[in-house]
């Protein structure tokens, strides 16, 4: 960056000039973190770690520029209520979690789920309804939620005290979100969204608009995915007329550190300000970058390559099943090329780009892909569903009753039957295929150790061979 536009987002940005003011002035705390900023004991793994509390402001908070940046992006988003997270969207999900209900009731929430979002019903004893997607034919990915499924589960089930979606998807594709949370204020509560891969939406005319224009209640959205900020960063963004903003800031605390990275904190507050002076020109960029790679892999013989409006225009999807490659081969290529990528399973590579990417990195990606592919090619296959995005669970106990009850570890043959104990899901995109408080069937497992078989890392089990499971006693 250079020093005049270092000085620009400064000027808007009170934690980033917070963190660069302290690195300037050579202070000599004597507060955490016990590394005292020393480069010379563990290296330059500290170097640039700077606390929030006496660091980017004083132990008392008496400064406020957390408050400050908070309040710039909750006005950036038209939000009543914003806060900065160092745990992820993880933690912004298993917030909204906490804010909406009591342990029993119930909310709807989509199968294809986060596990930081399932993880956040354990935490607070809520029992899911599960909101079907709809899973296309022709890609064997997931859409969004539709109105339709909200409306036919919130009709059986009237006890509902809130809905959760996730949109984008993983894979980028999206849903009518307005319609959603029309329908669902119909009902009377309200309509919280995990945007972790979306916040960039809204901030170009191209791209779709972000949750909360949409109506939604709350959204999560990360900082180090489409934007620059550090690996951690994420906001929770709320408007407040059909949420208890101090439950919601309870919530946000109750599982928050309480000794949060300055950088992280710095570097979000550096992404909005980015995000509000110079994302239009940005994303220009990127989406150009994007529609030329988009159009460069779609020459070649077999490959599908997902196009607007079916996906956000900033979201680079290839599917394999034409071309006949593996795509866990395809990504060790890339990975030997110094390229690794956000996803890759037999039929589908994901490529991230975002408004970081130049040019030539980009170029360097599609060559790299097609050599790859031809490299990998082999007679054309079947589209199949991935297993996560088409399992249908049977809910035997409540999340977190399976999650705390006494279990015991059998093997898979004698698992299918049984009440799993715990969360198993193929990684990335982490949506679980079994999960506490579900019966494991034979499908499930069957499709767990099949992706396993085929190179995808199956993650959080137990036993990751999948010899063996946890399940409830």
């Amino acid at each position: 960056m250079t020093g005049s536009a270092e000085e620009r987002l400064r000027a808007d940005a009170p934690l980033l000039d917070a963190y660069l003011s302290f690195l300037d002035a050579r202070k000599a705390p004597f507060t955490i973190p016990g590394h005292k900023g020393r480069t010379d004991l563990v290296g330059r793994v500290v170097a640039g770690d700077v606390p929030l509390f006496a660091g980017l402001d004083t132990m008392k908070q008496e400064h406020g520029v957390l408050a400050d940046a908070e309040g710039r992006a909750a006005r950036l988003w038209g939000a009543d209520l914003c806060r900065f997270s160092v745990g992820g969207s993880t933690h912004g999900n298993q917030t909204l979690a906490l804010a909406v209900g009591q342990p029993g009731d119930r909310v709807a929430v989509p199968r294809t789920l986060h596990r930081s979002l399932l993880l956040g019903l354990v935490l607070a004893g809520l029992e899911p309804v599960w909101l079907r997607p709809h899973v296309d034919a022709a890609t064997g990915l997931p859409t969004g939620v539709s109105a339709r499924e909200v409306r036919r589960q919130l009709d059986r089930h009237r006890d509902v005290r809130a809905v959760f979606v996730g949109d984008p998807t993983y894979v980028g594709t999206t849903g009518d979100l307005t319609a959603v949370a029309e329908t669902v204020h119909a009902y009377g509560v309200p309509l919280l969204v995990d945007a972790a891969w979306s916040a960039h939406f809204g901030f170009h005319p191209a791209l779709p608009p972000h949750a909360l224009t949409c109506g939604a209640d709350a959204m999560v959205t990360s900082a180090h995915k489409a934007l620059p900020a550090y690996s951690q960063g994420a906001l929770v963004l709320a408007r407040t007329d059909r949420l208890d903003e101090a439950r919601l800031t309870d919530a946000f605390e109750a599982t928050h550190t309480t000794s949060p990275a300055g950088s992280i904190l710095a570097s979000i507050d550096a992404a909005r300000a980015l995000l509000a002076s110079d994302g239009r020109r940005l994303l220009d960029d990127t989406l150009r970058l994007v529609a030329g790679a988009r159009e460069r892999l779609t020459a070649v013989d077999g490959l599908t390559v997902l196009t607007p409006p079916f996906v956000e225009p900033a979201k680079l999807v290839v599917l394999l099943h034409g071309s006949g490659a593996d795509g866990v081969a395809v990504e060790r290529d890339l990975v030997a090329a110094g390229m690794p990528v956000e996803m890759a399973d037999r039929d589908t590579i994901v490529p991230m780009i975002t408004l970081a990417d130049r040019p030539a990195d980009v170029d360097m990606l599609v060559d790299a892909l097609r050599t790859a592919v031809g490299r990998h090619r082999g007679p054309a296959r079947d589209v199949v569903p991935a297993a996560q995005w088409t399992i249908e669970p049977e809910t035997v106990l409540l999340p977190r009753d399976a999650f705390f009850a006494p279990h015991e570890k059998v093997s898979a043959a004698a698992a299918v039957g049984r009440v799993s104990a715990e969360l198993v899901a193929p990684y990335p995109p982490g949506v679980p295929v079994l999960a506490p408080g579900e019966r494991v069937t034979r499908e499930a497992l069957d499709a767990l150790v099949a992706a396993r078989g085929a190179g995808t890392r199956v993650a959080y089990a137990a036993d990751p061979t999948l010899e063996t499971l946890r399940v409830v006693r």
